[in-house]
Formats: structure tokens, C-alpha cells, sequence
């Protein structure tokens, strides 16, 4: 038996919404197999900028740090979005990714059949898609050397990566690709950028410890081609930090809808971070059509990552993919015509799954 104690970060939007059914759902699967899960919420995002001020107030870190991992929904929303704000949602983001050290962004991507017809790509371009984008999340154009400018002419913004930066995301997808078909490719801009080039050195260096993975290097603009092109190709992608989120969205229309898909995100104990790759959607908030499937699949990976619990990790996994596989749509997944269901009928189908 294990009891794990689990802190909340519902957010913004359709936050709330997928987190209370998760949590439901995580409950019913703590009585299958007989562990407790012990939760606590706390602001992040929007929602804690109107309360505080602060869009990751202290509490919520304080919270986190008793935590043996943190699940966290969305934030962000039309309130917030003015980008010359000095207090922004996603600056929450940022911050407990960098505090806690979660350097690795774990985001894997596959396609089901039943959703096929979603996918704007021929149907045997779907075949066999299955890969695992590891994003480097400390780093890179969004943290930098923690420079950047701005005034009323020009603006700036620095793409810093040191050789240990580069390394430690490195060996989590040498190994994550050691557990899955021995393929790395590792995605750059090194024909370009001087930090680039570091970052394709580094990764050739690393390869030395894991002889047995295949590494190949692509340019970031012709991945995001291949992506469409030829996506079973992949097995693992490791990216620089900008380039692994806007490939990893990409990515999502493999799978049906933004909904479909989660992420980790780690650093090097087994605490965690765990969050669907989709946003807040505050244009469906509140009408019981959000797709919990990125929020329950996230949670299947923090019972992997953080809670070594790979039967129940499985277990949701398998839940979820046969309620798909029975027909049963959120808003997002459902052809025009076709009916579907709530968020809240979406878990509960899934808890009878379980």
C-alpha cells in the first residue's frame, strides 16, 4: 500500500473542471488496489494573480515542497493575456519549473484508431505512430541567461545553454529511448546558432554511454515537416526548450485534439509535475465540454515517475483507451453530427473502465 501526498493546481479555465474528475477517478483507483492519496490545493496562474498578486504565491511552493508530486490543470485566460503585463499567469509556470530544478519535459504522443478520422493527415500516415518528445524545460530562449530587454524600439531575448544543461536532458532520453526502440533523434538549429551547436556537440558526447540507441540530428524546421510527413519515423525527440514546445503541439493533431495528450515533467529526484499539454480554453470553461483525457493520462504518469506504481499507471492508461475504443466523445473528439458527453460522464466511464 501507498499513500502519496498529491498537491493540486487547478488554475484557470476548464482547469478546475478536469481536475475534480481526476481526482475522482484517482480515488476510485486508490480503492482498487488499495493505496491513499492525500490532496491539497493551491493558486497558481490567473487565478492566483487576482487573489495575491502573485501568479505562484509562496504558500503554493511551500505546498509543493511537502509534496511527493503536483498535478496541475491550465492557466492563463483572455483577463490576463495583455503580454506587456509585468504579471502574467504563465510567469507561474516558468517559476516552478525553475525552483524546483524540473529540467525534463516528458511528452509522449500516439495515435489512436478510434479517433483517426480526426486527424487531418491519410490514415496510413497514422500507422504505428507512437514517439516520447523529451523538451528541455530549464533552459534554452525561454529562461536564457536570464537576460532579456525591451523598450520602445528594440527588444531581446538570449538562447543560453551550458554543457551540463545540455547533458542532464540528454541521458533522460538516452534512457527513456533504451526502454522503448533504441532511436534518439535530437532536434537543432546548429546550421545557425552558436548555442545550437553546443547542444548537437554535447548530445554526440553523451551517445558514448549508450551505444546500444541509434541518434540521428534533424534541424528543427525540417522536424516540424517530418512530423507531417513521416511520423511513425520517430521513437524519442529531444529538444531545446522553445523548439520542444512548439513541436510538441504540433505533435498533438497526431492524436486527435490538444486534449488528448499529457506531459511530466522531472528533475532529477522522483518528484514530480504533472499537466495535460493543453491550455485553459476559457471559450468552453464552465459548460462541462472540456476532454479530461491529457489530465487523466498525465496522472497515469505521475504514478509511473513519482509514485513507481506501474500496474495502476497502466491500469488508467488501459481505462481510458477503452472508453475511446467504445465510442465515447468529448466535444473536441466528436465528428460534426455526432453526439457526445460531459467531462464528468467522460471519468465516470472511465472509473467503470477501471
Amino acid at each position: 500500500m501507498v499513500q502519496a501526498n498529491i498537491v493540486l493546481l487547478p488554475g484557470d479555465g476548464i482547469g478546475p473542471e478536469v481536475m475534480d474528475v481526476t481526482v475522482d477517478v484517482l480515488n476510485a483507483l486508490g480503492t482498487k488496489f488499495g493505496h491513499t492519496f492525500n490532496f491539497e490545493e493551491a493558486l497558481i496562474g490567473g487565478i492566483a494573480i487576482d487573489k495575491t498578486g502573485n501568479p505562484l504565491p509562496d504558500e503554493t511552493i511551500r505546498v509543493c515542497e511537502g509534496a511527493d508530486a503536483v498535478l496541475l490543470a491550465a492557466v492563463g485566460g483572455p483577463q490576463w493575456s495583455d503580454p506587456t503585463s509585468k504579471v502574467r499567469p504563465e510567469q507561474g509556470l516558468l517559476k516552478i519549473r525553475g525552483h524546483f530544478g524540473l529540467f525534463a519535459n516528458l511528452r509522449p504522443v500516439r495515435t489512436y484508431p478510434a479517433l483517426a478520422q480526426h486527424v487531418p493527415l491519410r490514415p496510413e500516415l497514422l500507422e504505428g505512430v507512437d514517439m516520447l518528445i523529451v523538451r528541455e524545460l530549464t533552459g534554452g530562449l525561454y529562461f536564457g541567461s536570464r537576460q532579456e530587454q525591451e523598450s520602445g524600439e528594440d527588444a531581446f531575448d538570449t538562447m543560453y545553454y551550458s554543457v551540463p544543461e545540455v547533458e542532464r536532458v540528454a541521458h533522460v532520453a538516452f534512457r527513456a529511448a533504451q526502454g522503448r526502440r533504441k532511436k534518439l533523434t535530437s532536434v537543432d538549429k546548429a546550421n545557425v546558432l552558436a548555442s545550437m551547436r553546443l547542444w548537437r556537440r554535447t548530445v554526440i558526447r553523451v551517445q558514448e554511454d549508450y551505444p546500444d540507441v541509434q541518434l540521428d540530428h534533424v534541424l528543427v524546421d525540417a522536424c516540424a515537416m517530418y512530423l507531417l510527413m513521416r511520423p511513425a519515423s520517430f521513437d524519442v525527440l529531444v529538444a531545446e526548450n522553445m523548439f520542444g514546445d512548439i513541436l510538441s503541439d504540433e505533435a498533438s493533431v497526431l492524436a486527435g485534439s490538444l486534449g488528448m495528450l499529457p506531459s511530466a515533467s522531472l528533475g532529477s529526484s522522483t518528484f514530480g509535475l504533472y499537466e495535460p499539454v493543453h491550455g485553459s480554453a476559457p471559450d468552453i470553461a464552465g459548460q462541462g465540454k472540456a476532454n479530461p483525457t491529457g489530465m487523466l493520462l498525465s496522472t497515469a504518469m505521475m504514478l509511473r515517475y513519482s509514485l513507481g506504481l506501474e500496474a495502476e499507471a497502466a491500469a488508467l492508461e488501459k481505462a481510458v483507451e477503452s472508453v475511446l475504443e467504445s465510442g465515447a466523445r468529448t466535444a473536441d473528439i466528436a465528428a460534426k453530427g455526432e453526439s457526445y458527453i460531459s467531462t464528468k460522464e467522460f471519468a465516470q466511464a472511465v472509473k467503470a473502465a477501471l
